[in-house]
């Protein structure tokens, strides 16, 4: 299988499975890919994904050797420009790398091991929090190669880490190390080599515990609100938790006010 889909409670895991080639991203394998993300989309009972990569690699990025038989203009204009190019109106197709255009109505965790790198990088973006082992890294590797990010990239970089530091990635393609990128904000936790995947669980299994609409309007309010005035952004943030004040802040309240939750206990809640 060139992706591997598993339940763990509420939490869907999402492996992309070509590890003998360090998980590299052929049209195959982007189709694959995009097919377990949209059923984690229509699935009520997943409520969080974790997207990994099988054999201690994220993803190393789009498939190079498939792109080299690309030699004839037609070929490319057949299989890339025609096949992933934005229609005029209405959802676009799958993206090189598969899922890359697509925007999640729940959260999804990157585990990452190893690289994630050129296209593999812009993968790990698609996510709302990444979790990497001690010596994982990033970059923008497909620098070398003459070929640019069209994997949203250029999108969501910079949301992460500012335009300066996007740019500086981006133009030098050099190797970012887990450290680094927690420190500028590229990734939410480090953890020791080969236990991304388990922390990255223990997350999403987080997540889970507690009640879902209002989790799910926060990440609205932070997702949408982006680049919007304050104005717009308070009224926008306001239109996404009224609904879930009602139906369930109000149980809530109660249940704190019948003693759960005090002074901060997280647990019995």
């Amino acid at each position: 299988m060139l992706v591997d889909i598993a339940d763990d409670g509420p939490v869907r895991i999402i492996t992309n499975n070509r590890p003998e080639a360090r998980n590299v991203v052929s049209p195959e394998q982007a189709d694959a890919l995009k097919a377990a993300f949209e059923a984690f989309e229509a699935d009520e009972s997943a409520r969080v994904a974790v997207f990994t990569g099988a054999g201690g690699a994220f993803c190393a990025g789009w498939d190079l050797k498939y792109g080299a038989t690309l030699t004839d203009e037609g070929d490319f204009d057949r299989e890339i420009r025609e096949a992933l190019a934005f229609p005029p109106e209405g959802p676009p197709p799958r993206g090189p790398m598969g899922p890359s255009r697509m925007e999640f109505s729940k959260p999804v965790i990157a585990a990452v091991e190893g690289p994630a790198v050129a296209d593999g990088m812009e993968l790990s973006l698609l996510a709302d929090c990444r979790v990497m082992g001690e010596s994982a890294y990033m970059g923008v590797y497909c620098r070398r190669w003459g070929i640019p990010l069209i994997d949203g990239g250029t999108v969501r970089l910079p949301r992460l880490v500012g335009e300066g530091r996007a740019l500086e990635i981006a133009l030098t393609g050099r190797k970012v190390p887990a450290e680094e990128c927690l420190a500028i904000g590229l990734c939410e936790r480090v953890v020791p080599d080969g236990e991304a995947l388990a922390a990255a669980l223990q997350m999403a299994h987080e997540i889970c515990r507690y009640p879902a609409e209002a989790m799910l309007a926060d990440r609205r309010s932070i997702i949408e609100t982006h680049g919007m005035t304050v104005a717009d952004g308070l009224r926008r943030e306001w239109e996404n938790g009224l609904e879930s004040t009602i139906n369930q802040g109000t149980m809530g309240a109660g249940r704190f006010a019948a003693g759960k939750g005090r002074s901060g206990d997280f647990g019995d809640i």
